[in-house]
């Protein structure tokens, strides 16, 4: 439902909490006129009138002020249930918000404290709110075609990495499978050079196991892998990247290196964990002032010695959240440098372009194929500049692979793309498009 005023026009609930909310459910007020106005006494409902919370005596907003009320002790909010606002005595409506299910994150007005309200991208208590990009139109061509030859992966390819013009990098996530693909016609095949001709199966550090590969990012470092769980233990979440060493000519690859990242990370089912890797080096980083939140300043490469030239970036796919990690390359040590919200529901694959300095995150099925670019703001933290809907030209297909070509590989104002299907539909995993260069 629509918010309501009826009584003095200033004074807005502004952000909602209802569910999972520090310490409980609350409700943010705003004050959008240019004089302060006393609140001292107001009285807060839900849709039950016995429920009431009492603005503390003497509280006043100014011009811009905003006050959290703590709503929980009184009374805590339901996944179907509402707002109300009353001047003192609680019968004066002044604002009200109605919803039927708990946002993912929090229920905000959009534009901070005057627009209607919408689903935050991350809960802001007591700042400006978080607000959703509008979708717009993808940046390239809405031509989509078939980029492999018929059922010559199945189902499960998943993360996609550009080495070079000639050479694309895919991963499957059942078995975990490497591939690295090269052109055939105007379509990607498997390399028949080097034992890659069926892919290479991947295996832990052990020799053991099954990696549940799900993204690949080809960096200075490596080839590096995130798993969300071992499938030869399918039920149990295990968060990992993997390094592999793809000048082997082995036909398996053991990992040379690896990195739990599950106690880290929020707990989530074994099929819903990490999905996208990519890499942006230190030099881009630090040119454009990144925060490190873990140092509470800017980054600063040397802090973390041993962690190579630039920062991985994982993607989750429970949430959408993109975690920002320098890897100790001698495998094992890690630090959390960021959490980063996407913007998108889920993060099924991401792609740095260095041309842009897009970080781009790209959604399956669930989130209708859209991407998203995520950019270094004033305060130094990534946040999203645009979503974008999928090509008008591709249906709304389980895509959890993207990837964009070099910058060189430019012509007429377009550059290729790349995405994977999981589900192998119409017996094609991969298909190409363009997007316009720019930067």
């Amino acid at each position: 439902m629509p918010a309501s005023a009826d009584g003095p026009a200033s004074i807005r609930i502004n952000e909602v909490e209802s569910s999972g909310g520090s310490p409980g459910d609350w409700v943010e007020l705003v004050n959008t006129g240019g004089t302060s106005v006393s609140v001292s006494g107001w009285v807060v409902k839900d849709n039950d009138d016995s429920h009431a919370f009492t603005v503390a005596s003497g509280t006043s907003l100014a011009p811009g002020g905003r006050v959290v009320l703590d709503v929980d002790p009184e009374f805590g909010l339901g996944s179907s249930d509402s707002v109300r606002l009353y001047q003192a005595g609680g019968t004066s409506l002044v604002d009200s918000y109605s919803w039927t299910s708990h946002a993912s994150t929090t229920y905000g007005r959009c534009p901070d404290g005057t627009g209607a309200f919408a689903t935050t991208t991350t809960p802001t208590r007591g700042a400006a709110n978080s607000c959703p990009v509008p979708v717009t139109a993808w940046p390239g061509d809405s031509a989509v075609a078939v980029a492999d030859g018929t059922n010559v992966f199945g189902t499960n390819l998943s993360g996609l990495s550009f080495q070079s013009s000639t050479v694309l990098w895919a991963v499957k996530n059942g078995a975990g499978r490497l591939y690295r693909l090269v052109p055939s016609g105007t379509n990607w095949a498997p390399d028949t050079t080097g034992g890659w001709a069926s892919g290479k199966t991947l295996r832990y550090a052990n020799g053991s196991g099954d990696p549940d590969a799900e993204g690949v990012v080809i960096t200075p470092d490596g080839a590096l892998v995130a798993t969300e769980r071992n499938n030869s233990s399918g039920s149990t979440s295990l968060l990992k990247v993997l390094r592999y060493d793809i000048a082997s000519t082995a036909t398996s690859l053991n990992a040379t290196a690896e990195w739990n990242l599950t106690a880290d990370l929020p707990a989530v089912a074994a099929n819903s964990g990490l999905e996208a890797i990519s890499w942006i080096p230190d030099s881009y980083l630090t040119a454009h002032g990144f925060h490190d939140e873990h140092a509470g300043a800017a980054y600063t490469p040397a802090a973390y010695p041993g962690h190579g030239s630039g920062l991985y970036f994982v993607g989750l796919e429970a949430n959408g959240t993109v975690y920002a990690y320098a890897l100790d390359q001698a495998g094992g040590g890690y630090t959390r440098i960021a959490t980063i919200t996407s913007g998108l529901a889920g993060v099924m694959d991401l792609e740095f372009e260095p041309a842009t300095g897009h970080l781009w995150a790209a959604c399956d099925d669930t989130c209708q194929g859209r991407t998203a670019t995520l950019d270094v703001n004033a305060q130094g933290r990534f946040a999203a500049t645009a979503v974008y809907a999928r090509p008008t030209g591709m249906s709304n297909y389980n895509n959890e692979g993207f990837a964009i070509a070099p910058a060189e590989t430019c012509s007429a104002g377009r550059k290729p793309v790349v995405w994977s299907d999981d589900s192998n539909d119409a017996s094609h995993a991969l298909r190409r498009g363009a997007v316009t260069c720019s930067g």
